[in-house]
């Protein structure tokens, strides 16, 4: 097949890979629903891998599968602790090599690990049996965020229908671990994937993420002295102790926020920081005071806010909550680390050209004039490992989704499309366009 570059993205080019972006629009659905039905869990997330790299490779990407080992990535700026089963772990990677190059590199990356659904009789479809409903697609992990890496996916496929190939490389990479430490995207880096930029398609509602905060996970893990339930006052109960614990880490959570009021970057956002006592499990028997009680946690960290430091606030929190306790002040509870060790991230000046491409596929898409929102996120993407430690700038840019992380999780389906339509086109300003032409 041969290959000239040069194409010119003019509106009549435009038209033509939204065009195709149209044309292919009922695969694409049909494709969305089909990802969604695959129940990937944390440590269960290996079916929706080989879904994904089956289509990156009927595609003729050239497709890197490896197992994810903890032992390589435990060294690098940004590893979060696993408690759990890592040993299916995978990443996948289909790369695009163009015939001629005169563009510049992209990352396009998705992860397709999704959070627990909860009771699923609170939901009302099965979470994992996608339904359209009045232009909406429901199902868990179908906003967050298995739309954006469709999107990405069937942007290229637009392409190709359209008649072009981008005339630089693309890494599409398929990763797990979002929801919980980001070391599937970490992974990455540490197997060599590099571009001029990285943009993830996380759920947006079509606007950047100017900023996003770090996140710390940790478990409280509180002790007791077990009595029989008629002599309760002699015992010491570890449930009712890790209330008292999540009460003074709350305190700890306001003073937090009143210093966030003075952050350069997100003193005008209201209560950014945001702590979460997510899971709890204690006790062994209804009639016995518990001797023990854990209690998983998350809280919100300001960009720039030193790690090191946070962690010894939250320790000496807990310490001070249990220093008055009749036991706990002499059985301190063990804060344990075990999951998020993320520091917050902010664009710089260094995003400017590919937020410039971006906010003109946008126009584009949604008519001369149409303003490219900018949002500082309360919660944290995959995008501080590629701007924070290996010098890649970074955003997503994704389509409307609603509910996520909670019951009857959706994504709007024109916004889906419209996404696609974004995403192409600003595949073909980054990239570049090669013209192929034979057969």
């Amino acid at each position: 097949m041969t290959k000239t570059s040069g194409t010119p993205l003019n509106a009549q080019t435009c038209q033509l890979i939204c065009d195709a972006v149209t044309d292919r629009f009922d695969k694409q659905v049909s494709f969305l629903a089909d990802f969604v039905r695959i129940p990937s869990l944390r440590f269960e997330e290996a079916p929706a891998q080989d879904f994904i790299a089956a289509a990156l490779q009927d595609r003729g990407y050239e497709v890197d599968e490896w197992q994810v080992r903890l032992s390589e990535l435990e060294p690098l700026p940004g590893f979060g602790p696993i408690h759990g089963d890592f040993s299916r772990a995978r990443t996948v990677v289909g790369t695009h090599r163009p015939g001629v190059t005169h563009g510049r590199s992209l990352i396009l990356q998705g992860h397709l690990d999704v959070v627990p659904t909860g009771p699923v009789d609170m939901w009302t479809h099965p979470p994992f049996e996608p339904k359209i409903i009045d232009g909406w697609m429901y199902g868990r992990g179908a906003g967050d965020m298995k739309s954006g890496t469709v999107a990405a996916i069937f942007a290229l496929d637009a392409l190709r229908h359209a008649g072009f190939e981008p005339a630089a490389r693309i890494h599409v990479q398929s990763v797990i671990e979002e929801e919980s430490t980001g070391l599937g995207a970490l992974s990455t880096l540490q197997r060599g994937y590099r571009a001029d930029l990285a943009v993830l398609p996380e759920p947006s509602g079509h606007t950047v993420n100017r900023a996003q905060i770090g996140v710390l996970w940790f478990r409280i893990a509180v002790k007791g002295r077990p009595t029989h339930v008629a002599v309760a006052q002699e015992g010491s109960n570890a449930i009712m102790a890790a209330h008292d614990v999540i009460r003074a880490l709350q305190k700890l959570e306001a003073d937090w926020n009143a210093r966030a009021a003075q952050d350069p970057v997100y003193g005008d956002v209201p209560h950014p920081l945001n702590f979460n006592p997510g899971q709890i499990a204690g006790g062994d028997w209804a009639s016995s005071v518990p001797a023990w009680c854990n209690v998983d946690c998350r809280i919100g960290v300001l960009p720039g806010q030193d790690l090191a430091a946070a962690k010894s606030e939250i320790e000496a929190c807990v310490s001070a909550a249990s220093r008055d306790h009749p036991f706990l002040s002499n059985n301190p509870p063990e804060v344990i680390w075990n999951g998020f060790q993320a520091e917050g991230y902010v664009l710089g000046p260094e995003a400017e050209p590919g937020l410039a491409a971006m906010r003109r596929s946008h126009a584009a898409v949604f008519g001369k004039g149409a303003e490219l929102a900018e949002r500082k996120m309360t919660a944290l993407t995959d995008t501080r490992f590629y701007g924070l430690y290996y010098g890649i700038p970074a955003f997503c840019y994704g389509p409307q989704a609603e509910n996520i992380h909670g019951f009857d999780e959706r994504v709007n389906l024109d916004s889906f499309r419209r996404t696609t339509e974004v995403l192409a086109l600003f595949i073909a300003d980054w990239c570049g366009l090669n013209h192929m032409s034979g057969g």
